[in-house]
């Protein structure tokens, strides 16, 4: 094929691509995204019979642009001809990796910023959801320490005799479930457990948020049970410093789950102005943005569980510092972090 019958057959995408490209570029510069491809010679017109491209075409298209510099390179077509479709693969590429990078650069600054100034945004909604939780973890943990029997109305005696087996001081692994035999087991398995509890909790708000309080409510005294339990049993170290190094995370993410889950629910209570499905759609941008966050943190949660708190290598005095340190540095994360950007 010669060069000319080589530009007369694809230059109509060529021509799509540099168009697109130059949309890309101009809304690129209109946020104020510094970019290396802000070239205006690769901004061409489209003839008039062609209709605009959408962004959809664009990674078609710019593979194409990649096979057809390929072929020219190897054939030796003209300098002209390789350098527009070097032009055009550079500029691409470019601004491929500009969207990817403000991908990450739109996560870091949720994570640093937008989701604790979220959180203080609703914080009535936390606070209750950590009422609704820790009030009965207090509450049914010193039940049970003063009626040991009360343990027996949210665990069945097998349950009991497996938690005490998994907290016993001369256990090799702390906390490790029958069936689990590598921290990378465990790891799966805290994973698939939080997130289960942290969404079962969030998704009961679309009952008038009922769901959440009553899964916030039975979570709470469900560990209030154990809590309770094991310190009567004797196996205080082994149990809390297990659960306070994780506990920092996995307890305030249940928290905030209930918290999105009550916002749901107020929504669908309150609607104000809005009819109640405007109102639950208000919401729901807000409250799935806050178990965007919650994932991370049960992620977090679940890798401490399974690689720090289970290990019998550390003390128990260390696990307690550490732990310490944890609940000092995600309090201060959400009362301090993202002030400027709340403001």
């Amino acid at each position: 094929m010669s060069p000319q019958e080589f530009v007369a057959r694809h230059e109509v995408q060529w021509t799509r691509l540099e168009n697109l490209l130059g949309r890309l570029i101009k809304e690129s510069r209109n946020k104020k995204t510094p970019s290396a491809t802000e070239d205006s010679s690769i901004v061409t017109e489209l003839p008039a019979d062609q209709s605009q491209p959408h962004f959809s075409e664009f990674p078609g298209l710019y593979r194409q642009a990649c096979h057809h510099l390929a072929l020219a390179r190897d054939r030796h077509y003209p300098a002209g001809v390789v350098e527009r479709l070097n032009q055009l693969v550079l500029s691409g590429h470019q601004v491929f990796y500009a969207a990817h990078a403000g991908l990450w650069t739109n996560m870091v600054r949720f994570i640093a910023a937008d989701f604790p100034a979220l959180v203080r945004q609703h914080v009535r909604f936390f606070w209750l959801a950590a009422l609704l939780l820790y009030v009965p973890i207090l509450v049914m943990g010193i039940a049970v320490y003063l009626v040991p029997e009360m343990a027996y109305t949210l665990i069945s005696p097998g349950d009991a005799v497996e938690m005490e087996a998994m907290y016993r001081p001369t256990v090799e692994h702390i906390g490790r479930v029958r069936g689990s035999d590598s921290d990378v087991l465990m790891f799966g398995h805290y994973i698939r457990n939080n997130i289960g509890i942290g969404f079962q909790t969030f998704a009961g708000g679309i009952m008038f948020g009922l769901g959440s309080v009553f899964y916030l409510v039975f979570n709470g005294l469900y560990m209030g049970t154990i809590a309770g339990h094991l310190t009567q049993f004797g196996y205080t170290d082994t149990f809390y410093s297990f659960v306070v190094g994780h506990g920092a995370f996995e307890l305030n993410a249940i928290v905030l789950s209930g918290m999105a889950g009550l916002k749901l629910g107020w929504a669908l209570l309150a609607p104000g102005q809005r009819t109640r499905q405007q109102a639950l759609l208000h919401a729901a941008g807000i409250s799935v943005r806050i178990m965007y966050g919650v994932v991370v943190m049960l992620l977090i949660a679940a890798f401490i569980e399974a690689f720090w708190s289970s290990s019998t290598l550390v003390p128990a005095y260390i696990k307690y510092i550490v732990g310490g340190v944890f609940w000092c540095l995600v309090a201060f994360y959400f009362t301090a972090m993202g002030k400027q950007r709340a403001d």
